[in-house]
């Protein structure tokens, strides 16, 4: 399995970074991306932090992790900006949070997500429209299909309008508790119920993370679920 989107208590999770990844490399995943919420005050901060955690996991075990941001109710302007500082200081994976339905997002923040250059992820990006869904395809930037409660609601929408922009999709836990990490189960029925059929699940689920961490520079991702026997 692989997840781009998750949250630890450098954020509003409740797990260390190191718990997080040893937790997912046990549930069966092959590559997760630790994306805490970031702002510019707490951005330098957060991303040396998941850097230094995300190298000692890779190093140790079978689970490539990937040290990222997501940037969240930043003032739209400055979007980019927080990318390219993001990117700058190690942060090989950045998301922005998208103009989900259930939270106050400032509207433009869709698209200036897609335009800034460095952002790899659209997380939850609500009722997106098809001409931002566009430009995400023209400047490959993946649309998320996200497995939390709430940000889920709109899922089907983008599914439909990603489809028709020819946009890249990913399917995310936003974790931020041991409970939300995905299982194979879930997230083929998260895919269906968003309207896909099983081979364009397959697609998200399996293909497009691949090419996603091709597009960040990553060439070692384990092949096959990597589940830990404990007890």
């Amino acid at each position: 399995m692989y997840d781009f989107h998750t949250h630890t208590f450098l954020s509003d999770g409740v797990l260390s970074p190191i718990e997080l990844i040893r937790r997912a490399l046990v549930q069966g995943y092959r590559a997760i991306g630790v994306t805490d919420h970031v702002g510019i005050g707490n951005l330098e901060f957060v991303v040396k932090t998941l850097v230094k955690d995300c190298a000692q996991a890779t190093k140790r075990w079978d689970i490539l992790a990937v040290p990222g941001v997501e940037i969240t109710h930043v003032p739209k302007e400055d979007i980019e900006m927080v990318a390219r500082t993001a990117k700058e200081l190690g942060a090989r994976l950045v998301t922005v949070h998208g103009e989900t339905i259930v939270e106050p997002v400032e509207p433009g923040t869709n698209e200036a997500a897609v335009r800034a250059q460095g952002v790899d992820i659209l997380a939850h990006p609500g009722l997106i429209s098809y001409d931002d869904a566009r430009i995400a395809a023209e400047n490959g930037v993946y649309l998320e299909i996200s497995a939390r409660k709430g940000h889920s609601f709109a899922n089907g929408h983008v599914v439909k309008v990603a489809k028709e922009a020819g946009a890249n999709m990913v399917l995310d836990s936003d974790a931020h508790a041991p409970e939300d990490l995905l299982t194979p189960e879930l997230t083929r029925k998260i895919a269906l119920g968003a309207g896909l059929t099983e081979e364009e699940a397959h697609a998200l689920i399996e293909l497009n993370p691949q090419q996603l961490l091709a597009k960040l520079g990553f060439d070692a991702v384990p092949q096959t679920p990597n589940k830990v026997v404990t007890g």
